[in-house]
């Protein structure tokens, strides 16, 4: 066990955050990190030895308690407002501050690890934690460098994730206690007041979403696998649209199950993890995840056991719909070791129409492309984020991550048509959402149907089958598609009034073209002509 009474700063951010500390256990192994949870009550064992944790009053992301110091590298380089909110150098030094104290007489945990599987785009990661299953989060989802790689490493970045300290709005600036700062100029990411892990790798993930379009290279929310042709897919979507559940195929190799970058290379990805939705999870359904979530090293996050034999039971919303589970990638049978693959021959995009009126297939255009991409439509899931009601609700994020885009969204865009374009790739939408009528009316399009449909999209099956266009979102859908139902590529003959339809539908398409205002300026004319817009 190593063992060390104080963190050695780092060359890159000058940040001694546990100069005080009464002790530090450095790079522990994943037994090691185990038993240090379970001896502090930190969280128990599965019958299966996963790790089960509880994140306490936050059990999704605190957006509204983000933010990115505002100084001479950022000014000009951040899309500023709601979603990437400035902290002026002050407050973040004074925070900093508060983090240094709260470290005092602390045990933390310390894990040297990389982010990007591209080792030209690669950033070296340090991870500090107060809690041991934090640490163990962690490294579950970076990537994790041999021994000899970890000897004298100086990181790039640092991560502080001290859930007891809390601020004081009036001194640090903040809007609540709780805080996830990242600092561009020092390399540092601050995360307190809350214990919910997720905030760890998600801020290490907007980093690289400023840092990749400098170079230009694409990074993306999406999952992505490669089958055995080598032929790579993506899979655009936020939180419940499927996208881990769709990669996780076992007929083709995963490469990652949510953060990726496109390089000069290819596709790489971002993590060594995954984070999987764990919300009704079976073996019959998702196989996969469902075998890495029930071992040893697997860590469940607000997943409720049987009192009985301590079985975690996926059906139990009791804490929260957002249960998760998190595992090495390793842990996923044929996964691609490298973390790589060539460019994608197909972009997926994943959205759950709530509305019900959106074709469950289409074949986008270019222009189309962008345009969806921008929009971003899909219905958050209840409990992915907190103050989420119990019901889905419609959304536009744009590129399918607003949350964790630090630029301005027509920079992705750009970037996207470019690498399309050069790549030759055929872009996709997709939607899981519901068929004949609206949520709490309809019903949720079929898995199986679903995966039938990326199946054709992937194995070519769309060569011999004419595409109509979509008379209310000017969409090209296919007349056929093997093993799915006509009728349900046709979302209007699944509902019971052809009017009811029309209505939402329209509906819909006004929400798309008043979301797509904010863009229209920043893009070419024909991307605006593509997209959806109301009918009379």
């Amino acid at each position: 066990m190593t063992h060390k009474g104080a963190l050695v700063p780092s060359t890159a951010n000058q940040l001694t955050i546990a100069a005080q500390a009464r002790e530090v256990y450095w790079n522990l192994g994943r037994s090691e990190l185990v038993e240090w949870s379970v001896r502090e009550g930190e969280g128990e064992l599965s019958a299966d030895g996963a790790l089960v944790a509880r994140t306490g009053e936050f059990t999704g992301r605190s957006p509204k308690d983000k933010y990115t110091v505002r100084d001479a590298l950022t000014e000009d380089k951040i899309d500023w407002g709601a979603v990437n909110q400035p902290l002026d150098p002050e407050s973040y030094d004074r925070l900093e501050a508060l983090m240094l104290d709260g470290a005092k007489d602390e045990r933390l945990f310390v894990q040297d690890l990389a982010a990007g599987a591209d080792d030209k785009l690669q950033i070296k990661v340090r991870v500090v934690t107060q809690y041991a299953w934090h640490n163990l989060f962690a490294q579950n989802m970076f990537l994790r460098p041999s021994p000899e790689d970890r000897a004298d490493v100086q990181p790039d970045w640092t991560v502080i994730d001290l859930p007891s300290v809390e601020a004081d709005p009036a001194l640090h600036g903040t809007n609540a206690k709780t805080f996830i700062v990242v600092n561009f100029t020092k390399r540092t990411v601050l995360i307190g007041g809350t214990q919910y892990a997720g905030e760890i790798k998600k801020s290490i993930f907007g980093v690289l979403n400023f840092l990749l379009p400098e170079t230009g290279d694409l990074p993306m929310h999406c999952s992505a696998n490669v089958g055995p042709a080598g032929d790579v897919a993506l899979f655009f979507g936020l939180s419940g649209t499927g996208k881990t559940t769709l990669s996780a195929d076992p007929e083709r190799a995963l490469i990652g199950d949510d953060e990726h970058g496109w390089g000069p290379d290819g596709v790489f990805n971002f993590e060594g993890g995954c984070y999987a939705k764990a919300i009704n999870l079976t073996a019959k359904a998702e196989p996969q995840i469902y075998a890495a979530s029930n071992r040893f090293g697997a860590l469940l996050e607000n997943v409720v056991l049987d009192e009985a034999d301590r079985s975690p039971d996926y059906t139990d919303v009791s804490l929260t719909e957002n249960t998760r589970s998190s595992y090495p990638i390793d842990f996923i049978p044929g996964h691609v070791k490298t973390g790589r693959g060539g460019n994608p021959r197909a972009v997926i995009m994943l959205t759950a129409d709530a509305y019900g009126v959106l074709p469950p297939l289409a074949k986008l255009s270019v222009d189309q492309a962008m345009y969806h991409f921008l929009s971003g439509y899909t219905a958050k899931v209840a409990g992915t984020e907190r103050g989420m009601g119990r019901e889905p609700q419609a959304t536009f994020s744009t590129c399918f991550g607003a949350p964790f885009m630090p630029r301005h969204p027509s920079e992705y865009a750009a970037l996207l048509r470019d690498k399309v374009e050069s790549s030759g790739a055929e872009c996709w939408l997709v939607n899981t959402g519901w068929t004949g009528g609206q949520f709490g009316t309809g019903s949720r399009i079929p898995l199986a149907a679903t995966r039938a449909m990326i199946s054709a999209i992937l194995s070519g099956g769309f060569k011999d089958i004419a595409f109509i266009q979509d008379p209310y979102f000017g969409l090209m859908v296919p007349e056929a598609c093997p093993s799915v139902p006509a009728d349900l590529l046709s979302p209007s003959s699944t509902w019971a009034k052809l009017s009811d339809y029309e209505a939402t539908a329209n509906t819909l398409a006004t929400r798309f073209a008043e979301n797509f205002v904010q863009f229209a300026k920043h893009v070419p004319a024909s991307v605006v002509e593509s997209g959806i817009r109301p009918r009379g």
